[in-house]
Order: C-alpha cells, then sequence, then structure tokens
C-alpha cells in the first residue's frame, strides 16, 4: 500500500510519517508534500496512492484545494489544528480525522479503520468532501454592534476578552476593561465565534485566548483560570470541557 502526506509543518510530517512506519509497516510513503501547490503538481505526475494523510490548512490554500482537481481521491485521513468543537461533523461522515498533536493512539484507530473499510468504502464521496469544506469555509461573527443610551458601538471580536453570563443577562468585556450588554445566548455564540479564537469553559463563561493569564489546577478535575480584565468570582473550566480547553490552549 501506498500513501502520500500533505503538512506544512516539517516536524509534524516527519512524526507522522515515522509513526505510520511503526504502526503500519505495509504501508509505504511515497511523498511528503507541504502546500497545496507542491500536492497538485504531485498528484498530476504521479499514480494515485491508496491513502491520503491531509492537512486541512496549509500555508497556500487548503487541503481541500488538492481534492478538487482529482476527478476522484483515495480515502483521505484528515489532520487538523482546530478543536473538538469545530471538527464534531466529521465521525458523522465516516471520515476520519487526527488532532494535532497527533497522538499515537488515534492513529492507530485511524488505520485500523482504513484497512477494515477500504474493500468497502472505495472512493471518497463529494457529499463528504462538501459537508468538510462548508465546515472550515465558515464565515465566523467579525464584529458586535452594541447598544448604548441612543447610539450603537462596534466592537471587533479582537476588541473582546470574554463573554458572561449574569442574571439572564450576557454581557461581552473587552481588553480596556468595558462591558456591555448583548442580545445573544452563550449558545449562540459558541455556534458564531471562531473556536481558535474563543472557547466556552462552563454554561456562564466564554473566554478569548488572549484572556487567559493564569492557569491553576482546581478540585474535581477542574481547572481555575485567571483572566483579565479581573474577575471578581472564580473562573472555573468544567470538568467535562477540560480536556478539550488543554487541547484549546496546547496544554
Amino acid at each position: 500500500m501506498k500513501a502520500v502526506i500533505v503538512e506544512d509543518e516539517e516536524f509534524a510530517a516527519k512524526r507522522l510519517g515515522q509513526l505510520v512506519a511503526e504502526l503500519a509497516p505495509e504501508i509505504r510513503l511515497e511523498a511528503i508534500l507541504n502546500s497545496v501547490e507542491s500536492g497538485t503538481r504531485w498528484f498530476s505526475n504521479n499514480a494515485q496512492p491508496d491513502l491520503i494523510f491531509l492537512d486541512i490548512q496549509l500555508n497556500d490554500g487548503y487541503g481541500f484545494d488538492i481534492l478538487d482537481g482529482l476527478e476522484e481521491h483515495p480515502p483521505v485521513i484528515f489532520t487538523t489544528a482546530y478543536n473538538e468543537f469545530a471538527i464534531r461533523g466529521f465521525k458523522y461522515n465516516g471520515i476520519d480525522y487526527l488532532l494535532k498533536p497527533i497522538v499515537k493512539d488515534d492513529l492507530k484507530k485511524a488505520l485500523e479503520k482504513f484497512k477494515k473499510n477500504i474493500t468497502q468504502n472505495g472512493r471518497g464521496t463529494a457529499e463528504n468532501l462538501e459537508h468538510l469544506k462548508q465546515l472550515f469555509h465558515k464565515e465566523y461573527k467579525h464584529r458586535f454592534m452594541v447598544k448604548v443610551g441612543n447610539m450603537f458601538k462596534s466592537f471587533n471580536v479582537e476588541d473582546i476578552a470574554y463573554f458572561k453570563s449574569h442574571e439572564g443577562m450576557i454581557c461581552l468585556y473587552t481588553h480596556s476593561g468595558q462591558s456591555y450588554p448583548i442580545e445573544y445566548t452563550i449558545d449562540q455564540l459558541e455556534n458564531i465565534l471562531n473556536p481558535i479564537h474563543f472557547f466556552r469553559i462552563n454554561r456562564k463563561f466564554m473566554v478569548s485566548v488572549k484572556s487567559v493569564v493564569e492557569i491553576h489546577s482546581y478540585f474535581n478535575s477542574r481547572l481555575l483560570l485567571k483572566i483579565l480584565p479581573k474577575e471578581e468570582n472564580q473562573v472555573i473550566v468544567s470538568r467535562e470541557r477540560t480536556t478539550n480547553f488543554k487541547r484549546w490552549l496546547d496544554m
């Protein structure tokens, strides 16, 4: 069996290649490609491999751009730095993914699934690919309009430190310490904000990565955060969100 890795991070590509060689020595690595351009060129000049390890976001575009140039493509195991909230649609499509940094056991399971289903699944489907494109090309909210008295003020998401629910009201807090009520729920914010930059830590808080300045272990497998602007009450990452929060911050 032959495989190709498309990955623009040299260390990540090398590690993935080593793990594949260890876990599936019958798979021969044909090439390591680091861009949409090099991938497109390689596939136009070579026979297709049996499997592609494809990074979704490359320096010069999306990994999908390579697949768009192929009439058919072999099974794909996607790799991504996105957290699990951003890629929750993957498993419903029968397509595997590896969350970076790649965990050996995750790769082992993905390879086992590939070997088991290769004769059944055949080539990748257009429906699966289109769903993933929509997922990763999703447009997230860039700014909020807030009513202040008789006027409206605009805040770019880069200016927002966190969102907090209090007594049935949601407020946005800026990095400069200002707070304003907004007409959104925490559930709505979770769907419209880029999950790379914002994370919902519990039922009441959604924080930006820039607002987190200290992280402490807390009882019952939770985490205690220090955020800025300073919050009077304790800011705690709930137990069920702790694992994903650590991945979000590459802990």
